[in-house]
């Protein structure tokens, strides 16, 4: 429940955002794997798949619910989200209308990106593959990144490549 009033208090436009909306359904869907039992858990993947979908055709915003997903992500703008099963986003992201996070073939459908703390993700950037992205990055809008990311980098263009390493802030480890 804590992360939920969490996700609430990180969307910028409240209840009404529809990335709150969306982060809650995934949370309900991810939480039922709780229940080991498939027949006890069947009723409530029923229900997650329909919220999922009327998730997907209002907001636009696809999560997997194996996706690993940290506290207050900020969901800016939504339409066009993708985020692979797979996908591990870290805390305190931020990601705008758009982006991708996901597989980047069918050779490997499991091989999705792993990002840290603090990512903000500019409008319609994708992240592909098997690619770590640090903490404190920030992709421009439009990039493609298909490589690793150090911490404190701004990536940007396609493919991704690093305009500048910033200097770390002292409270940004908090």
């Amino acid at each position: 429940m804590m992360r939920i009033v969490e996700d609430l208090r990180a969307q910028r436009e409240g209840l009404l955002g529809l990335g709150f909306w969306a982060l809650l359904v995934y949370r309900f869907g991810h939480a039922r794997f709780v229940i080991r039992n498939k027949i006890i858990r069947a009723p409530w993947t029923i229900a997650y798949v329909v919220l999922n979908k009327l998730v997907e055709i209002f907001c636009g915003i696809c999560i997997g619910a194996t996706a690993t997903i940290g506290r207050r992500l900020c969901i800016e703008h939504h339409g066009g989200i993708v985020v692979h099963g797979a996908a591990v986003i870290g805390d305190d992201c931020l990601i705008r209308h758009g982006v991708t996070i996901g597989n980047s073939s069918t050779d490997d459908p499991t091989g999705a990106p792993s990002m840290g703390n603090r990512v903000q993700c500019g409008a319609g950037a994708k992240i592909l593959g098997r690619v770590r992205v640090g903490n404190d990055v920030i992709i421009g809008a439009n990039a493609v990144v298909v490589k690793d990311v150090p911490d404190y980098a701004v990536v940007g263009g396609v493919p991704a490549r690093i305009l500048k390493i910033r200097t770390p802030r002292a409270d940004a480890a908090k």
